[in-house]
């Protein structure tokens, strides 16, 4: 009896249709693990915002008498950038995936009901690393990696009277670069990028204080 001998035939086809499933199998393997880096990352831009959204809720405008007259509202300097801080924190907080130079963006803003900022009440601050306001209570050196760029919201202007109090927003913009070679893998099928752009919002109800 011959010995079987595969044919070169069978063996170039085996080899042609590992060359067809592999892009594919690689493709569900690294998209499965990009989830999820990108769920966590999605997690930590959801506590960043909610917690500069709980902050403003706390502080409304400052404190004292309401209003942005004169000797109204003395404290209203600080509120926005204890809010940059709170959200700011939790970007850099250990063990998080967030990367903050990434955060190119970060919008405090009077919400609507649905959510979304009111037209022409947004302030918004961008990134500028160590280039920030120094927070209340912060050391002098402690300066915030993010500036405000525009304000359309005066801070004094802000109420928590019933019954119609205002609600405050926190949103950012945030890039995330892919971790796994998905991005190759998808550019063998002629699509895809190495970025991927987010955004996240918070909106919390200003709390009474008097």
């Amino acid at each position: 009896m011959r010995p079987f001998r595969r044919r070169d035939g069978a063996r170039g086809q085996s080899l042609l249709e590992l060359s067809l499933a592999l892009p594919t199998f690689l493709l569900i393997l690294f998209g499965m693990l990009e989830f999820g880096f990108v769920f966590m990352h999605n997690l930590g831009l959801e506590y960043a915002t909610r917690e500069g959204a709980r902050s403003g809720s706390a502080l409304v405008n400052g404190g004292k008498t309401l209003g942005c007259g004169s000797g109204q509202s003395p404290n209203a300097a600080i509120v926005d950038p204890l809010i940059i801080a709170a959200v700011q924190r939790v970007l850099t907080s250990p063990g998080t995936q967030v990367i903050e130079s990434q955060v190119s963006e970060i919008d405090i803003y009077k919400a609507q009901a649905d959510g979304t900022p009111t037209p022409g009440f947004v302030n918004v601050w961008t990134y500028t690393p160590g280039a920030g306001p120094v927070p209340q209570g912060a050391p002098a050196t402690d300066k915030l990696d993010f500036s405000q760029q525009s304000v359309g919201w005066t801070v004094c202007s802000r109420q928590n009277a019933s019954p119609n109090p205002d609600s405050v927003g926190v949103s950012l913009k945030y890039t995330y670069k892919f971790v796994s070679p998905l991005a190759s893998i998808l550019g063998f099928f002629g699509g895809g990028g190495a970025t991927l752009a987010m955004t996240d919002r918070s909106v919390m109800t200003m709390n009474p204080t008097n």
